[in-house]
């Protein structure tokens, strides 16, 4: 054992930095779960607060936690169904180009989104969909129809959700398989020209299946996110108007902890929501294995 560890050791010393992140900022914290089961106030300890037992999950038994619930079901189901696919296909779409000056130049701009904030992003939505000088509402006048009240719709909130969040992701999430594309050997696409077999054959036999195992591992590390939609993307353009939709579980245990101080219970939906990630990472990952032998353990 000790011979191993020297043997890689600037291999280990160059893990280490993540390895102490990752003890500092995802597992000492865990220490906090118990205000799950604790009357904790702001001005007293977690040690010594008096427990509670299972009172903080009395939101289960709210009719708005379980509309929260449903808000939170429905983006993240939409965000999926489209937000999956979309980089496959266009990272498939980018290896099929065969100018390689025009291929950075869609590689780039397709990833330059990633890096723009999401209150940036709020903001340019704002800009484009706002009622009072909005390009999009200023293109619907001339050509003749009303203004949308975009940013205040129930109707065009989860819409807006999605198109922003693949303008802003979609690229970036083709890394990957474009990574996985450049693993497969040319000479499968050299026989399968020799064989006749034409581009559509060639992306069902050999391209598809050469990336299946990268997919495999992407779907499970999604799975997840099923649960949290993003505070961050949801915050900056919630108002009064689109609350219906709007409010997800994310919003939920801001609005109960950070605001109005329940801690308690805002640990308890967040310990939940934890939970049946974990289940459904478990149950996705077994699934997996027995579908194509591809897991993450």
């Amino acid at each position: 054992m000790y011979a191993r560890l020297y043997k890689y050791r600037w291999q280990y010393l160059m893990i280490l930095p993540g390895v102490v992140l990752l003890l500092l900022f995802s597992y000492i914290p865990m220490a906090g779960i118990q205000i799950a089961f604790k009357d904790f106030r702001i001005g007293t300890s977690i040690w010594t607060s008096a427990w509670v037992g299972l009172d903080n999950f009395s939101f289960v038994h709210e009719p708005q936690f379980w509309k929260v619930v449903r808000n939170s079901l429905y983006i993240s189901f939409l965000k999926f169904i489209f937000g999956f696919p979309m980089p496959i296909l266009l990272a498939l779409l980018i290896n099929e180009v065969t100018h390689p000056v025009f291929k950075r130049f869609v590689q780039s701009v397709s990833y330059l989104p990633h890096f723009f904030s999401w209150i940036v992003v709020a903001y340019i939505l704002q800009s484009f969909l706002t009622l009072d000088g909005g390009l999009v509402n200023d293109v619907i006048q001339r050509m003749g129809g009303e203004p949308v009240f975009f940013l205040g719709s129930a109707e065009w909130f989860r819409p807006m959700i999605i198109a922003s969040g693949l303008w802003k992701e979609v690229g970036w999430n083709t890394i990957l398989y474009l990574a996985a594309i450049t693993t497969i050997d040319p000479q499968l696409y050299e026989a399968a020209k020799v064989e006749g077999a034409g581009k559509l054959a060639q992306l069902r036999h050999i391209t598809f299946p050469g990336i299946l195992p990268t997919i495999s591992i992407v779907l499970i590390l999604s799975i997840p996110s099923l649960i949290t939609v993003g505070m961050d993307q949801i915050y900056p353009l919630m108002n009064p108007a689109n609350l219906e939709v709007s409010d997800v579980l994310d919003t939920y245990v801001l609005r109960n902890g950070l605001q109005q101080g329940y801690f308690g219970l805002a640990t308890a939906v967040g310990l939940l929501s934890s939970v049946i990630s974990l289940v459904l990472v478990v149950m996705t990952n077994t699934l997996s294995k027995k579908i194509n032998g591809e897991g993450l353990w």
